[in-house]
């Protein structure tokens, strides 16, 4: 666990409805910040198109863990039809690989499942128990029920406390606060 920081998270801008937030997170973006994030009560796609984000690892994770899967269970057998175990059956050939295919198959529907699964988990920082933005009041009351967000982080090089409020500012939302660590 990284030890705690301190300082500011960033500032947190509230709007009223998803096409102001919309509209400030595409501008943001165009203007140049790369550290910003939107919360939403319900899935908006236009505010995930404005922030450019688009890249998503989880298809490829579940790629690699499927060719995993088949390669390690084909493998598996492979090894243990020809040098653990050998066996011959009415003179069958060791190495029968046509027999090998539905166990690999399964194997790999298993590993992509669970590599979904867990690399979703991973790639979205979950489990996790605090985010800095809970320490803002209004995130807390309205995150989950009818306000959208829009925080830019204090990470992004563009960031200087005062020029960062005034340009959220110019949005006119409904507050401007700062969050901290």
């Amino acid at each position: 666990m990284p030890p705690p920081r301190e300082g500011t998270y960033g500032l947190l801008a509230e709007f009223e409805t998803p096409g102001d937030l919309v509209r400030a997170a595409r501008q943001a973006h165009q203007d140049g910040w790369r550290r910003m994030d939107c919360y939403t009560p319900y899935p908006v796609e236009e505010a995930a198109e404005a922030i450019g984000f688009h890249r998503n690892k989880v298809p490829l994770l579940t790629l690699i863990g499927g060719l995993m899967g088949g390669a390690a269970m084909f493998l598996l057998e492979t090894w243990i039809s020809t040098l653990a175990y050998p066996l011959n059956i009415a003179g069958r050939p060791k190495y029968s690989w046509p027999a090998f295919v539905v166990p690999a198959y399964e194997w790999t529907i298993l590993w992509a499942g669970l590599s979904a699964a867990f690399g979703m988990l991973a790639l979205c920082g979950l489990p996790s128990l605090y985010h800095p933005l809970f320490n803002a009041p209004n995130f807390r009351d309205g995150a989950t029920t009818d306000k959208f967000f829009l925080c830019l982080e204090s990470l992004d090089p563009k960031f200087d406390r005062a020029q960062t409020k005034a340009y959220l500012e110019a949005f006119q939302p409904t507050s401007v606060v700062e969050v901290d660590y």
